[in-house]
């Protein structure tokens, strides 16, 4: 049980169905086992998802992969690839993995306010032929994140339509908010020049994409 300052809680589904009862018939239909043709449209057309993972011990992670629409390729109907493209080597989303192979995924394409999701358990290929029909020119990816497909379906465009995402008109001006280096720099607590930190971040973000 987590420890909270609060006092009036929800502790069990019946409570919330309670308020917000059960969902309709074409809400239970649209979740499938497997890709159809719809869904092998949006991943073609996705040039980001959101992975969702959580280790033994049920601690969660978030983490995000993009690059070229297309760049996760389906290998058939109950499954797909996803290359490990180059991060910091945390490796926190592929050690969950190894403690726990359930994955939930979001795809998103830019200017369409629905979504896809898949839910489904992981393997971390080494196979050759695979990375090789993931190469970036010559680059290959160190391993592919094998998705075994168990649940699919559309999510509602409701989020997308309230935060006005794809809007141009409502993006903020980015010096807003303060610059990565200077974010980066408080956070690992390193008395550094920002100037000099943001030139090494950008020559890290050129040199290692793939």
């Amino acid at each position: 049980m987590v420890v909270t300052r609060f006092k009036n809680v929800i502790t069990s589904e019946a409570q919330l169905r309670e308020i917000f009862g059960w969902p309709g018939e074409r809400a239970v239909n649209k979740q499938l086992d497997h890709l159809d043709k719809h869904c092998r449209t949006i991943i073609e057309k996705s040039p980001i998802v959101l992975f969702s993972s959580s280790n033994a011990a049920g601690r969660c992670d978030v983490s995000p992969k993009g690059d070229a629409p297309g760049f996760v390729r389906v290998l058939d109907d109950k499954t797909l690839a996803v290359p490990d493209l180059p991060g910091n080597n945390r490796l926190d989303t592929l050690t969950n993995f190894i403690e726990n192979p359930q994955v939930g995924i979001i795809f998103m394409v830019p200017g369409m306010n629905e979504t896809l999701r898949i839910n489904g358990r992981v393997t971390l290929a080494l196979d050759q032929e695979l990375l090789e029909r993931m190469a970036v020119g010559d680059k290959l990816p160190k391993l592919a994140i094998v998705v075994h497909v168990e649940e699919v379906f559309t999510h509602c465009p409701k989020a997308f339509i309230r935060s006005s995402l794809w809007d141009t008109d409502t993006w903020i001006d980015r010096s807003e908010i303060p610059s990565y280096a200077e974010i980066f720099r408080d956070h690992i607590g390193e008395d550094c020049d920002v100037d000099a930190l943001q030139e090494w971040i950008d020559m890290r973000v050129r040199t290692t994409l793939h």
